[in-house]
């Protein structure tokens, strides 16, 4: 995600284009950790060729927000401003029904080095320093009485959760980076599988790690594997290693990881190039410098669980129809089966677009932020009540 302190970005609407008109002949998939079918969230989910159905066979679709919990602390952002819940519900009145709620692998390394997850207290000291450490932790503990300085990182990720199931919002886990700090750039050690601070095995532990506990939230329906894959190009090593073949040996590790901790989910696979096309994997061609294509039967048991996800940052573009057209060759033409160049269909998201802001700043005002600096209201109102909920509303419209 290409911005710092901003909890919530007009730049990060998450885009699914992936559902249309429920089909009743489409039939419940079972399992035992399944709640009943018809209460919310209605999953386990799966895919069916373009489109995300719930446990009764009816069309799913995400109109979401992203929420940063990949920083330093690596804990959500914000909640030194307002509380969980007043954030969960400024969410909710925007129209959106999802998250998606970023962390590092990093988070995962520190409880198996300690052999226990870390507490606040030693979060926002070790990430801002002793000063502005303990005074964020202050105020996260005032809007958040129910916290203490020796609640865990996880513990608020779990009240995140909690809080989301209340108010019916889904659950969208990404990982957005190994080592916890802004992301992203080519040079940051956390490119490509195997660079710097990308270790492979890590990487798999962590996204494990995170599906299984996830399994007492309520609320979480899909993990995402890797924000963002790019050429890493200071690491001539990991460089070397930088296309689809090896993509797709990673892909098919971590999400083979996934699924054994947590059948339940959505696996979502992002692309190269800051994940700005996934052109091989619906066209069926050559995953190169390879002879192999994609095959469904690499994902033997969970097929019916992979979504496609691509960004989008042209802020230069010129034409709606010359962005239309890009979106479609790089990634939603896998929604379109009546396409003859499309050999493997799947649903697709957009999960990021926009803009970025880099500054490094603690407490930057973004100003192009989805809430004022202090997380109370929405910076911009006439735009959400305007042109966001229009958009947002666009998406869900998809259900009907």
């Amino acid at each position: 995600m290409k911005f710092m302190k901003s909890l919530l970005a007009t730049a990060s609407l998450l885009l699914a284009s992936a559902s249309a008109l429920p089909n009743v002949d489409r039939r419940q998939e079972e399992g035992p950790a399944a709640p009943a079918a018809g209460s919310w969230p209605d999953g386990p989910f799966k895919v069916e060729g373009r489109w995300v159905l719930n446990a009764s066979g009816k069309n799913v679709t995400y109109a979401g927000i992203n929420w940063s919990a990949h920083g330093e602390a690596m804990v959500p952002e914000g909640l030194q401003h307002q509380s969980i819940e007043h954030i969960v519900s400024m969410i909710k009145g925007a129209g959106v029904n999802a998250i998606r709620l970023t962390f590092a692998i990093e988070m995962i390394d520190d409880i198996y080095a300690k052999d226990g997850d870390t507490d606040l207290e030693t979060s926002f000291i070790k990430a801002l320093g002793e000063a502005n450490g303990r005074k964020v932790l202050g105020q996260v503990l005032e809007k958040n009485p129910g916290f203490t300085a020796q609640t865990t990182r996880l513990e608020v990720f779990d009240a995140v959760a909690a809080e989301c199931a209340k108010q019916q919002i889904y659950v969208h886990l990404d990982n957005h980076i190994s080592k916890a700090k802004w992301c992203c750039g080519e040079t940051d050690g956390n490119a490509w599988w195997g660079d710097r601070e990308f270790p492979i095995d890590n990487w798999v532990r962590g996204l494990a790690y995170m599906a299984e506990h996830g399994k007492k939230w309520t609320a979480l329906t899909s993990l995402a594997l890797r924000n963002e894959p790019r050429n890493p190009s200071n690491n001539p090593a990991a460089a070397a290693t930088y296309n689809w073949e090896s993509w797709y040996k990673f892909v098919r590790q971590g999400s083979k990881a996934v699924f054994d901790a947590n059948p339940d989910l959505l696996i979502f696979l992002s692309g190269l190039s800051y994940d700005t096309y996934i052109e091989p994997v619906f066209l069926g061609t050559a995953l190169t410098p390879g002879n192999g294509r994609f095959s469904r039967d690499d994902f033997a048991g969970y097929a019916d669980k992979l979504v496609l996800e691509i960004h989008n940052y042209e802020r230069s573009i010129g034409s709606c129809q010359s962005l239309s057209g890009n979106l479609y060759k790089k990634g939603f033409q896998a929604m379109h089966p009546e396409d003859p160049g499309t050999v493997n269909v799947f649903p697709v998201m957009l999960t990021e677009f926009g803009y970025y802001i880099r500054s490094g700043t603690q407490e930057y005002d973004e100003l192009w932020g989805f809430l004022t600096a202090d997380f109370k209201d929405y910076r911009d109102p006439g735009y959400v009540n305007g042109a966001w909920k229009k958009m947002a509303e666009g998406v869900l419209a998809y259900l009907d």
